[in-house]
């Protein structure tokens, strides 16, 4: 497929790859989404259910709006490194907001469904532990897969739909667990404040719409020629509007008696730039980071989640999750093995 000029190229510029810490950009890809993706899920969990008794707890959606402010504003400053000057990304933006009002309106299927996923997931670890969690969000796997074949045309090859069955297995396994566990904890306590049930409707919910959104964005990133970082930036103005119009249906009461920052303090603006930049993050290192990095990445994170879960949240994994995170981690592993380099 390729000369043995252009071989030699790649293996020079392999070879050439900067160091940072005395690691290449391979290596510190994959410490960069290990770190995040288990960063976003403890410290969210823990900032939902560690509170002081004097501090309320902060409001979900405005968490969600401020993530979106702060992803345009990133957008827009990548935008500006891109093009070296202020003037020519107001003029790019204003092309392509005020003049192509069609491409805003593409944007509002998955802003919206990107701000309903967000939404969702503070939702989800208010109520499920963070180990369990990190594991049946994988399922999200399943979805984007299904939701390829449909709007991207793609096929999956048996490997993969044996990756997807021990997927759902592994899964089942988890969550089989964790209601009983709940079960037999509302049993015994006469006030519970996590609804199992209630976070497993969330995940999953999040999971089918993190799929659609995904491929729906793919699916318009690979038909236009128009910037990523403006097309964040589209995504992001739509996705603001959506939280905050949600933000005032649901909060608005509490807003005005206490304040939009309320219950905010450092943890809390943490996991609010950890979730906004997360995304954007993850763009930046996959052209270093192919398919199988990132499956090793998520296997990584969810038993990083349950270590630490198990050492400083008090969680107990027993049998049975132990066995089901296997099983999801392996399926993980397997799916991204058997896919292409992206």
């Amino acid at each position: 497929m390729f000369s043995n000029a252009n071989k030699n190229k790649i293996k020079y510029i392999a070879a050439t790859d900067p160091l940072y810490f005395g690691l290449n950009p391979k290596q510190l890809s994959l410490i960069v989404l290990v770190v995040q993706n288990s960063m976003l899920v403890l410290l969210m969990r823990y900032s939902r259910t560690s509170t002081q008794p004097d501090q309320p707890i902060y409001i979900a959606s405005t968490a969600v709006f401020m993530a979106e402010l702060i992803k345009i504003a990133t957008c827009f400053y990548m935008l500006y490194v891109q093009e070296k000057s202020y003037r020519r990304c107001i003029h790019m933006l204003y092309l392509e907001i005020c003049h192509k009002p069609q491409e805003i309106v593409k944007m509002l299927v998955p802003s919206g469904l990107y701000a309903l996923q967000n939404n969702l997931l503070y939702i989800a670890l208010s109520n499920l532990e963070a180990a369990t969690f990190q594991v049946t969000y994988q399922l999200k796997i399943l979805s984007t897969a299904a939701f390829s074949i449909w709007l991207l045309g793609r096929s999956l090859n048996r490997e993969k739909w044996l990756a997807l069955v021990l997927l759902m297995i592994g899964v089942t396994l988890v969550q089989t667990e964790s209601v009983s566990s709940s079960s037999t904890t509302c049993a015994n306590s006469d006030s519970n404040s996590q609804r199992p049930l209630v976070g497993l409707l969330a995940v999953l919910t999040s999971c089918v719409s993190s799929g659609f959104a995904g491929c729906y964005f793919e699916k318009i990133l690979k038909t236009s020629t128009t910037s990523m970082w403006i097309r964040n930036i589209q995504l992001g103005l739509c996705g603001a509007s959506f939280s905050f119009i949600g933000m005032i249906a649901s909060d608005f009461s509490s807003i005005r008696n206490q304040g939009m920052f309320q219950g905010y303090n450092a943890l809390t603006w943490f996991v609010v730039i950890n979730q906004a930049l997360g995304g954007l993050l993850v763009s930046l290192v996959v052209k270093y980071a192919d398919n199988i990095l990132k499956g090793f990445a998520t296997s990584i994170s969810i038993i990083l989640s349950g270590i630490i879960s198990f050492y400083l949240l008090d969680f107990q994994p027993s049998f049975v999750f132990i066995a089901g995170t296997g099983v999801v981690i392996a399926a993980t592993v397997m799916y991204g093995v058997h896919s292409k380099p992206s």
